[in-house]
C-alpha cells in the first residue's frame, strides 16, 4: 500500500473516531509501527492531524492552525517526557503561567484533570484545557495570529495583576550566556511571568540547549528550574549558575 492510500485510510479513520492508535492501525492497515509513526509524523508536518505520544488525533481548524500544529509535532517523544514531568510539579489548587511556546502546549493533555487556574497568552492552550476541571483566566492585549498568542503593553499590564504559584514557559534558546528570543514581543510577556511568579520553568527539548538567535534577553537567574530531555554537557555550566536542572 502506497503512501497516498495510507493516507487515505488514516484521514478516514480520524473523521470517524477522532484519533488512531499506532499499534492498532499498523495491525489494520498490515504495515509496520515505524511507517505508521513516518506517515503521521508527515501528516502532521502537513497540518492535517496532531500528533499525539501513541498516535494521532484530529485537527479542528476552526481552533488550532496549521502553523502551530506544525510546532507541536516536532519532536513529540521528548516534549511528553517533559510535559509529564512539568506535571508533577502542580498540586491541585495551584494557580500558574503558561505561555505560547508548543512545548509548554503540550502540558495541556497532562493536567485536565487538575483543579488549578491557568492564566495563559496562548489560544491553543485556551481551546484545549476548556471543558476540563481546569479555571482559566485570558490575557487581553493584540493578538497574533502567528503564535496564536497575545502580547503586548496591555497584556502585560493584565499579568501584573496576579501572582502564581508557578509559571511554565518556553524560550527560543539557552545557552551559559543567558535566555534568547526571537521576538522582543515574546521576551516581554516571559519576563512578565517569572516576575510575577513564586517558581519559574523553563521547558526546554534537546534542540533549544545550546542554541543562541539574536535577540539574549535574560540571564539564568531569571528562571528557577529547567525540565529538558538533553544530556549536554553544558547543563554542567547551567548547574553551576544555579540553575535547577531536571533531566527526563
Amino acid at each position: 500500500m502506497n503512501f497516498q492510500k495510507r493516507k487515505q485510510k488514516i484521514l478516514e479513520k480520524l473523521n470517524i473516531d477522532g484519533e488512531v492508535d499506532i499499534k492498532q492501525i499498523a495491525v489494520e492497515l498490515n504495515i509496520s509501527e515505524i511507517t505508521i509513526r513516518r506517515d503521521l509524523n508527515r501528516l502532521a508536518g502537513d497540518g492535517l492531524l496532531y500528533r499525539t505520544h501513541g498516535g494521532a488525533m484530529k485537527v479542528d481548524p476552526l481552533e488550532i492552525p496549521h502553523d502551530f500544529v506544525n510546532k507541536t509535532a516536532k519532536n513529540v517523544a521528548a516534549k511528553d517526557k517533559i510535559c509529564r514531568a512539568a506535571a508533577d510539579q502542580i498540586n491541585h489548587g495551584d494557580i500558574i503561567f503558561m505561555d505560547c511556546g508548543s512545548t509548554v502546549f503540550r502540558l495541556c493533555q497532562f493536567i485536565k484533570n487538575k483543579k488549578i487556574k491557568v492564566i495563559t497568552n496562548s489560544i491553543p492552550v485556551v481551546y484545549e484545557l476548556q471543558n476540563s476541571l481546569v479555571s482559566l483566566n485570558i490575557i487581553g492585549g493584540e493578538f497574533d495570529a502567528e503564535r496564536q498568542a497575545v502580547h503586548g503593553k496591555i497584556a502585560n499590564e493584565h499579568i501584573a495583576n496576579y501572582r502564581a504559584n508557578k509559571a511554565f514557559l518556553g524560550v527560543d534558546g539557552i545557552s551559559r550566556n543567558g535566555l534568547f528570543a526571537n521576538s522582543e514581543l515574546e521576551a516581554d510577556i516571559t519576563q512578565a511571568f517569572a516576575a510575577n511568579s513564586a517558581k519559574t520553568y523553563l521547558l526546554c527539548d534537546d534542540s533549544k540547549i545550546g542554541k543562541e538567535s539574536y535577540f539574549k534577553f535574560a540571564q539564568l537567574k531569571m528562571v528557577n528550574t529547567l525540565i529538558t530531555n538533553s544530556r549536554s554537557v553544558e547543563l554542567v555550566d547551567y548547574k553551576k549558575q544555579g540553575l535547577e536542572v531536571i533531566e527526563v
